[in-house]
């Protein structure tokens, strides 16, 4: 929508995140976090956003890869944060101290709003901040944490949005959550706008799974099912009956389908099914194929059950998923980034966005997203 400059409102005051860097963070999670919110700004041609990194005294935290980063306030620093992301790594478990947690309690209690990438959601389960909330953890912690934190709603997506909590896994997983919820703040336009000078093809969304190894889930007690899942998706274009793979692994078919029940909770052919349909989901999304070959390629004998199988599991038809069509019920209305303070961060203390913002006004692209 388009506004005259008669009608248009002054511009809202930037947003300001508070980034806390434990031990050993990923720097590649902290990058993809931070990163989109420059380049926000860069293209509104305006702060829309600002941020500091923190840790507990304010001097260097070193990262997983062995880099030091000095942060730019110890957590004592009276900053009117919008937003608090606690950026974990590598043992989690060893680097979240009393300090942090007592911290983040205090964060809470401000009606701050609250978030993670990587491993961070440790820290904040900890805190007790997470019970009740949908929450995204790399998928090397997922078991750990399950065990550690039985009160938080633990997925294997990628990233998850519940109402004033934000989690992200590692590695690009932020960069997606931080386009979503700036989509949701400034337009679909200015996320793309983003997306296109990363050069980033396609903008995951909070159904997009982390493909989690199974031999992680199941340690080493279960080769046989193991095998059985290295069957499955081997042969997915030329499914393998179930009597078949009992045989291959030297099982019963009615043993095939107890581990199955037991393990995976489900059984081996609804596992199968889930298989293929979400390597069509792949393939539709990522590739030019059209639903027919789709189709094919996933083991579906005919186009309208390979429908019909989509839709049941997925909730929509391949063909919306081709044309990005949002699912019925999908939640777009709750913005986890949104001011809620008045005031300017210590005057003393100046974000690097202000830095970023004014180098950025030489640039081709500056200002070339009206909002």
């Amino acid at each position: 929508m388009t506004f005259s400059p008669q009608a248009a409102r002054p511009p809202a005051a930037p947003q300001t995140l508070g980034f806390l860097l434990l031990d050993n963070f990923t720097l590649i999670s902290l990058a993809s976090a931070i990163e989109p919110l420059r380049m926000a700004n860069q293209l509104a041609g305006r702060e829309l956003y600002r941020w500091y990194t923190l840790s507990l005294d304010g001097g260097p935290v070193r990262a997983s890869d062995g880099l030091q980063v000095t942060p730019d306030a110890a957590t004592a620093t009276p900053l009117a944060l919008d937003m608090v992301i606690v950026c974990g790594g590598v043992g989690p478990n060893r680097s979240v101290q009393r300090e942090h947690v007592h911290w983040l309690q205090s964060q809470a209690r401000q009606s701050r709003r609250l978030g993670s990438v990587c491993t961070g959601s440790w820290a904040l389960a900890r805190a007790g901040l997470l019970d009740g909330y949908e929450t995204s953890i790399h998928w090397e912690c997922l078991a750990a944490m399950q065990e550690a934190f039985p009160r938080v709603a633990l997925t294997t997506r990628l990233f998850s949005i519940d109402r004033d909590r934000a989690t992200a896994s590692g590695g690009t997983a932020p960069l997606d959550m931080m386009l979503n919820l700036i989509g949701r703040d400034h337009g679909r336009e200015l996320s793309a706008g983003i997306s296109e000078m990363f050069i980033y093809d396609r903008v995951r969304n909070e159904q997009d799974q982390q493909r989690v190894p199974l031999k992680h889930v199941l340690g080493t007690t279960q080769p046989k099912l193991l095998e059985i899942v290295a069957l499955m998706e081997a042969n997915l274009e030329e499914p393998i009956g179930l009597d078949e793979l009992a045989h291959y692994v030297d099982v019963s078919r009615r043993q095939l389908e107890r581990l199955f029940q037991k393990y995976l909770h489900c059984s081996p052919s609804r596992y199968y099914l889930k298989l293929r349909l979400t390597r069509a989901r792949q393939l539709l999304k990522q590739t030019p194929m059209s639903i027919i070959e789709v189709a094919s390629a996933c083991g579906f004998v005919s186009t309208p059950h390979f429908s019909k199988c989509y839709r049941e599991y997925f909730g929509m038809p391949p063909r919306d998923e081709r044309l990005g069509i949002s699912r019925p019920g999908q939640r777009v209305e709750v913005a986890v980034i949104h001011p809620v303070s008045q005031t300017d961060a210590s005057p003393e203390l100046v974000s690097s966005a202000v830095v970023a913002l004014a180098q950025a006004r030489g640039e081709p692209t500056y200002a070339s997203v009206p909002l």
